[in-house]
């Protein structure tokens, strides 16, 4: 057994630690007639000691909020949209390539502010404060800080029910979007780091004869006596699990209890009650083969499924705790066939996530890989045994195909740091999301493989073991802890996991191998070459591997850790050999020993007739000696027959090799292989053919290789070969399908349903092979025709609607019979089919014979048929093919700039969720067709700007899959790739002046001053908005934290803010340069990011350029050395002006060297933006002493206690940090003259140092250059009446407003002093200059 978890010590809490949830109990009345959902949530919280806790809350109404019982101050921050969103992108955005940096910089924006709370409440009273202030530096003792729980109390209503909580007639039900809990109930939502655990109490109150489903397990229901009377239905939830995971459904559904298990509860609408019935009767086998397998009971006290309109859901199933809200388009009734395999593995993977997502949670985000992976792990084995080993077995070849294909980027990196950070948890979404499934399981599986079946179980039980124990149990899972158990329980060697682990789960890319084999007579052996190679880029997948902190193994070659077997199949028998090791040279050589040997055997004359292939006339081939040739005991050769290994193989061994394996080999992987190679065959034989046909026919066969055999002999169907694939196709169907007197189909039998898969293939593959001149032959047509014109379904018990689809469907891949498929699509309209199953394929072919004939009829009379069925009446699957269909006609017909303007109509008229992502997936993949092409002309810059409005837009926040989707779309215009990993953060453009959410502002002027420590200047109230400035230049800002804006309390007034940049000359000292850089490096994005948030919170800016005087002319500004310093004071209303003072110097060398200047001034005449008056509009109380976790739980900023040190203190500091600095220096400049003590004297080393020499003096000369042509342009700026608006992020610059003022405001320095003093509102113009001391360094 594994070590237990031993206990991590407890170390002693910072003082600003965040906020902790304990419990949380939520009550809520739902008016399903009025649409009013309103009640509160109390949350059983460890106050930090800053005394602010911080909640995620969106589209909600705060009524009030209590601390204890007692009212208490708290501040909402409402997610806000911008209004001129045209406007603001109108000139940023003039080709596919800006719009598409726009969008990643509002994206990431987006899900930036996400991630921060904001609902801020203050848990301090009155009482606590002034024991803060009594004890020194505010320090709590340890007693004070473990009693330091506290209830809170939220009373709010539901303002907008639009995301998160839904309603649809008398049916309410909740999403769990990502992070969008919030938009229902305040919670403390899932953090980047990790996750928050509690445990619920849920109280509903609906009306009597609805039924309210949520987690946990039902404790009771009260039934009041009010007039209507309502009903209150109360669960529980002793499992902590995180917010996302709580889940509610309410109607009037009929509740099937399940007949073999108790804790088992099925709920629907009325109308689906039968199909529910006959759907989840093998339900209880995937719930007793999960607790078998775990050897655990099921952790929740009960499992419920409730099935919803699919109009409702935005995703075909919702999981939550202990219940999951599926679509009724997943139920079926006895007479549907193709639905049962589809639905049945979708509830069993719903309930593996129960186990593996919900009850054992990940540690961080990089280990949510693994809880997905072990969830398909526990649905595969589900799969294995109640749909058998063959469809296992090819759904994992399958899944592997498709990982080896796709896996090429960073983005499909299971458990790598960069890409969870950079990702933001939409890896889930499309397509990666689903590789980055298959993937995880394929990788279990390969660990599986390597430790056996029962050694791999004993894993996932001790896990379940260990959560279930009553004593300590831990419930969360890393991929550390996995490693751990591996090696103690699975007996893996811990150097084959250290390297399995970085390269397999860290690292992106799979193996590719080709190879070819010759044998060798006189040895008897095999010569096996090798080409290895990997379906990433190797220098880039190096690079990412030796970058990941996570990987410990970053020496040696790219390679996998393991050996491959190949199997070889020889006339005495089969013999596995593991002789191939994943990793080491490109090229090898193997010597594989054979078994058998050859016999001595006479020549004989070939056979009159025979052909060279070993084939005569009659096409019987010979039975007892399946050898590859005469020479060769082989009969075929395998590699990883067991699919250990998640790779590519490509081998070539001779054509009768793979009929062989095709014929003789009973594994459905052996055979695929076999069928997708002689299918590629350059010249095909007529034993080719004949092997395909009789493998169609065997009815012993996997029914899905089947159809790939019939793909096969369709696509191999041509001229050359006579269309013996058309004939042999035509042949078996009229075999086993028509009436031989007559000649014409019998009635329809799907009593054999393997029959029934293959056959109702056949049509599609006889509708794809094409004659010579590229159109379909005359067989073909007559053949499709002939089974849709005499298809007879009458005394036939299951359904026929998917054997119609298919029919009609093939029909689309041919050029005739639009007539017919008019009148099929009349009668579904009249009696609607299962799920509208022929009406989509109806409308899916109208489509693609109106593209193929689009020169020869006109797409009028299609658009009129296909129009009417976008009716909003019409079932969500039909109106949105009816839209998918449309947009790709107008795409054919006038390009993708007209198509993507169809698709924002589309997307804005349609009233479901899903649908709007289906619409999303489908524009995305129109603009993938249209590949690498688009340019600007294309596609117009109204187009753009229309598609970063939706993407702004509430309809994309509501549905955070269409809003993935739509960066997506507008990445692929740019021809970049559809994901958010590798999209460069610094290169991003400016918002501009938007306002965001994390430009909270927080109002808790009260709380916060009684809070603070006794100030030696006396602070005026809050409630006289004249006094509302508190000036805290009295602080002293260390230089750690320029990052941080200090802003002062406003309570109702926005002021005019002068903030003069000081820029550091080319004379500065060589030390400063080296400081500056390393902390512009490390710290630049937060700077700019800080920077771009206070240009947008205050309305319109502008930007005024003050020269100093230089006291050498002839110095040269260096534009990469400059030294920001910015300070903000905020006074009165009206506009921010930023003055920019460039090399400001003083003289004397004991003197000050760098200055910080703040200047306030009223310009309240300019003609600038001004934002309207808000009296509840809060700002930020920043100190910059706060530690990196508790500023998670302020504001989107910071929110704490300030404190009082003075001037002196500061410079100490400074001097103290400075000289660490150059000591650390020294000590590298040390160490590298030792480095390169021994190549003094080498001349490649002298060369480079040469080299390097004038690439620094080309790179001064450039910057002295830039420096005259910038001042020469200042000077000409300075005569201009304008004043002109610039943004600044991330070092790119670029124009944001350019505001004509009549009579700009002059700047006069009125007052000059060392250090601060408190501002004082005036209405004359007053500016303040502040200098900070900086020793000049001597060089």
């Amino acid at each position: 057994m594994a070590k237990p978890r031993k206990p991590k010590p407890e170390d002693p809490k910072p003082a600003h630690s965040g906020a902790v949830v304990r419990h949380q109990k939520l009550c809520l009345s739902i008016d399903t007639n009025l649409r009013r959902i309103y009640g509160y949530t109390e949350l059983e919280i460890e106050v930090p000691d800053i005394g602010i806790v911080g909640l995620h809350a969106e589209n909600l109404g705060i009524e009030s909020v209590l601390v204890d019982g007692e009212p208490t101050d708290f501040e909402y921050y409402p997610r806000s949209q911008s209004s001129d969103i045209e406007k603001r992108w109108a000139s940023a955005v003039s080709s596919p390539s800006s719009a598409a940096d726009v969008a990643a910089a509002a994206y990431i924006m987006a899900l930036d502010t996400e991630l921060i709370p904001n609902l801020l409440i203050n848990c301090c009273n009155k009482m606590q404060i002034e024991q803060m202030n009594t004890e020194p530096n505010g320090v709590q003792s340890s007693a004070e800080v473990n009693q330091n729980v506290k209830s809170v109390r939220v009373n709010y209503w539901v303002e907008k029910m639009e995301t998160g909580i839904h309603f649809e007639d008398n049916v309410v039900h909740t999403d769990n979007q990502i992070r969008r809990a919030r938009c229902w109930f305040p919670c403390m939502m899932t953090i980047i780091r990790g996750y928050f655990l509690f445990s619920f109490d849920l109280e509903f109150t609906v009306a009597h004869n609805l039924v309210a489903v949520s987690n946990g397990s039902l404790l009771y229901q009260v039934l009041s006596k009010y007039d209507p009377p309502c009903k209150t239905y109360v669960y529980r939830l002793d499992v902590p699990v995180t917010a996302q995971w709580i889940s509610l459904a309410v109607g009037p559904f009929e509740i099937l209890p399940d007949q073999h298990n108790g804790l088992i509860s099925h709920m629907c609408l009325p109308p689906n009650l039968p199909k529910l019935r006959h759907t989840v009767e093998f339900f209880h086998n995937a719930f007793s083969e999960y607790e078998q397998y775990l050897d655990a009971k099921f952790p929740f006290g009960s499992y419920n499924q409730v099935f919803l309109s699919p109009e409702m859901a935005i995703s075909s199933s919702t999981v939550g705790a202990s219940l999951c809200i599926l679509t009724s388009q997943v139920l079926f009734d006895e007479k549907v066939i193709d639905q049962t395999i589809d639905t049945c593995i979708k509830l069993a993977f719903a309930l593996s996530r129960q186990w593996f997502g919900v009850y054992i949670t990940p540690e961080a985000p990089n280990d949510e890989w693994l809880l997905d992976g072990l969830a398909g792990f526990l649905t595969d084995l589900f799969i294995k045994k109640f749909l058998g080993n063959n469809e296992a077995r090819y759904r994992r070849y399958k899944a592997n195909c498709a990982v080896c294909k796709a896996d090429d980027s960073g983005a499909t990196a299971l458990s790598s740091s960069f890409a969870c950070k950079d990702l933001y948890g939409t890896h889930s979404i499309g397509l990666l999301g689903k590789i980055r499934s298959w993937k995880s399981v394929a990788i279990l599986q390969m660990l599986e493989k390597q430790m056996g079946p029962d050694f791999f179980k004993k894993i996932l039980q001790a896990i379940i073991c260990r959560a279930q124990s009553t004593t300590c149990p831990v419930r969360s899972l890393s991929t550390k802890e996995f490693r751990h158990f591996a090696n103690k329980i699975g007996n893996l060697e811990r150097p084959f996991l250290k390297e399995f682990f970085p390269r397999w789960v860290g690292f992106y890319g799979c193996p590719v191998l080709r190879m070819g084999f010759s044998y060798n007579k006189r040895k008897n052996i095999i010569e096996l070459a090798v080409l290895r190679e990997c379906t990433a880029t190797i220098d880039s997948s190096v690079s990412v591997l030796n970058a990941n902190p996570d990987s410990e193994n970053r020496d040696g070659d790219i390679g996998w850790p393991g050996v491959m077997t190949v199997r070889v199949y020889e006339l005495d028998g089969m013999s596995d050999h593991p002789d191939l090791p994943m990793a080491g040279d490109a090229w090898q050589l193997l010597e594989i020993a054979c078994h058998s040997k050859l016999a001595a055997r006479r020549y004989q004359k070939p056979k009159k007739g025979s052909k060279p292939d070993g084939s005569d006339d009659n096409g019987d081939l010979p039975t007892v000696d399946m050898r590859s040739s005469v020479d060769s005991p082989l009969l075929w050769i395998r590699a990883d027959p067991e699919m250990e290994y998640l790779a590519e193989i490509h081998f070539n061994q001779p054509v009768q090799m793979w009929i062989n394996q095709l014929e003789k080999d009973e594994d459905v992987v052996a055979q695929a292989q076999a069928i997708t190679a002689l299918e590629s065959l350059p010249e095909l034989s007529f034993s080719v053919l004949k092997a395909l046909n009789n493998f169609l026919n065997d009815s012993k066969a996997f029914w899905r290789v089947r159809i790939e055999a019939a793909l096969a002999l369709a696509s191999t169907s041509s001229e050359e070969t006579d269309m013996a694939g058309l004939q042999h196709l035509v042949k078996f169907y009229k075999s086993r399908r028509f009436d031989t007197d007559i000649g014409l189909p019998k009635p329809n039998d799907f009593s054999d349903f393997p029959e029934y898969f293959v056959l109702e293939a056949i049509p599609h593959a006889v509708a794809t092979i094409r004659a010579a001149d590229r159109k379909s032959p005359r067989e073909a047509v007559e053949f499709i025709l002939q089974l849709l014109k005499y298809n007879d379904n009458n005394e036939n018990p299951y359904s026929d609607v998917f054997w119609l689809a298919a029919l009609v469907q093939s029909v689309g891949e041919l050029e005739f019979g639009q007539q017919r498929i008019d009148r099929l699509l009349q009668f579904d309209r009249l009696m609607p089919s299962y799920n509208g199953i022929l009406t989509i394929s109806c409308i899916r072919t109208l489509a693609q014979i109106a593209l193929k004939l689009s020169g020869f009829i006109h797409l009028d009379h299609v658009f009129e048929l296909i129009k009417p069925f976008r009716d909003s009446k019409t079932i969500w699957h039909v109106r949105i093919e009816a839209s998918r269909a449309l947009l790709d006609l107008e795409h054919h017909c006038n390009g993708i700039n007209a198509a993507l303007l169809l698709f924002i109509k589309y997307i804005e008229e349609e009233p479901s969720l899903r649908g709007q992502v289906k619409l999303g997936v489908h524009a995305m993949r129109l603009c993938q067709i249209q590949g690498g092409s688009i340019s600007s002309e294309d596609i117009k810059a109204t187009t753009l700007v229309a598609l970063l409005h939706l993407l702004e837009s509430h309809i994309a926040f509501n549905n955070v899959f269409l809003r993935h989707y739509l960066f997506c779309i507008l990445q692929v215009l740019a021809g970049r790739s559809p994901t958010l990993y590798g999209v460069p953060k610094e290169k991003l453009p400016c918002m501009g002046n938007v306002e965001i959410c994390n430009e909270q502002k927080n109002n808790f002027g009260a709380p916060v001053n009684e809070i603070r420590p006794p100030q030696p200047q006396p602070q005026p109230p809050m409630g006289n908005p004249s006094h509302s400035n508190h000036s805290h230049d009295n602080l002293a800002i260390p230089e750690a934290s320029k990052e941080v804006d200090t802003v002062s309390n406003s309570h109702d007034r926005k002021t005019a803010v002068v903030n003069i940049r000081v820029k550091q000359s080319a004379t500065s000292s060589k030390v400063e340069e080296a400081d500056n850089r390393t902390a512009e490096r490390s710290e630049g994005g937060e700077r700019s990011e800080g920077r771009r948030n206070h240009d947008a919170d205050r309305g319109a800016t502008s930007s005024v350029s003050v020269d100093a005087p230089q006291r050498n002319s002839a110095e040269a500004v260096s534009i990469s050395n400059q030294n920001i310093e910015e300070v903000n004071s905020f006074h009165d209303h009206g506009s921010r002006i930023t003055a920019s003072i460039g090399s400001a110097k003083i003289a004397s060398e004991g003197d000050n060297f760098g200055k910080e200047l703040q200047c306030t001034a009223d310009s309240g005449n300019a003609s600038v933006h001004h934002q309207p008056d808000d009296p509840s509009s809060p700002s930020i109380i920043q100190d910059n002493y706060i530690d990196a976790e508790a500023k998670k739980y302020l504001s989107l900023q910071t929110l704490s206690i300030s404190r009082d040190d003075g001037p002196p203190f500061q410079e100490k500091e400074k001097e103290k940090k400075k000289k660490s600095k150059k000591k650390k220096k020294d000590k590298e400049k040390k160490r590298k003259g030792e480095e390169h003590k021994g190549e003094r004297n080498d001349p490649e080393y002298l060369e480079k140092k040469r080299l390097k020499k004038e690439k620094k003096h080309k790179e001064k000369e450039m910057a002295r250059i830039l420096g005259e042509v910038k001042a020469a342009s200042g000077e000409l700026k300075s005569k201009k009446e304008e004043t002109t608006s610039l943004t600044q992020m991330g070092g790119n610059k670029q124009e944001a407003d350019n505001m004509n003022s009549s009579e700009p405001p002059k700047v006069v320095i009125t007052k000059l002093e060392t250090r601060t003093e408190p501002t004082q509102p005036t209405s004359a113009p007053k500016f303040r200059i502040k200098i900070k001391s900086k020793p000049l360094s001597k060089s």
